[in-house]
């Protein structure tokens, strides 16, 4: 609250007192009720789900050979046992590197998630800026930021952002004959 307080104490100041035109918008409700953002969550999920995949096949090899090692390791040769023992560590190892690939931090499934949002992300904020300016708003709060504790629906940009959005992307329908 204070820094919401401080953001409202720097503002006035910058504009030498005047009266502050102040908008607000939820930047959490357009990103989730923008239709880019569900066409981009299937693509996102049709990665993860081929991932998922892909890791449980290796999971499964790395099992099945385990088995295998455990059942067959009284009637191996010392050679051939530890033969297969450096194969399934060898296998073990690169399922790890897999899943650290994938899923560990900054991977790719941290960065197919930047390269499908961002654009959209970016997208949002230039509409919410379009809007401000056209009705002459000095400044745009988020409430999704959590630093309005209070709003006036008057002010409240969210809808007009998003019809906006959507607007732009609707496909046009040709009339029935």
């Amino acid at each position: 609250m204070k820094t919401g307080m401080l953001l409202l104490a720097v503002a006035a100041l910058a504009f030498g007192g005047a009266d502050l035109k102040i908008a607000h918008v939820d930047s959490k409700m357009i990103f989730d009720k923008y239709a880019e953002t569900n066409k981009a969550q299937k693509e996102y999920d049709k990665q993860v789900a081929k991932w998922e995949q892909d890791a449980a096949a290796k999971q499964k090899e790395l099992m099945e050979m385990k088995e295998k090692l455990e059942k067959q390791s009284l009637l191996l040769s010392d050679e051939k046992k530890k033969e297969m023992e450096a194969t399934f560590l060898k296998k073990k190892s690169e399922y790890e590197q897999f899943v650290q690939k994938i899923y560990g931090k900054d991977g790719e499934l941290f960065q197919k998630n930047q390269e499908i949002s961002d654009p959209i992300i970016q997208k949002i904020k230039k509409t919410i800026q379009d809007v401000a300016n056209q009705e002459g708003y000095d400044m745009v709060f988020d409430r999704a930021a959590g630093a309005v504790v209070y709003w006036k629906k008057d002010n409240d940009l969210t809808q007009r952002v998003l019809e906006l959005l959507n607007k732009e992307n609707a496909t046009p329908t040709t009339p029935a004959k």
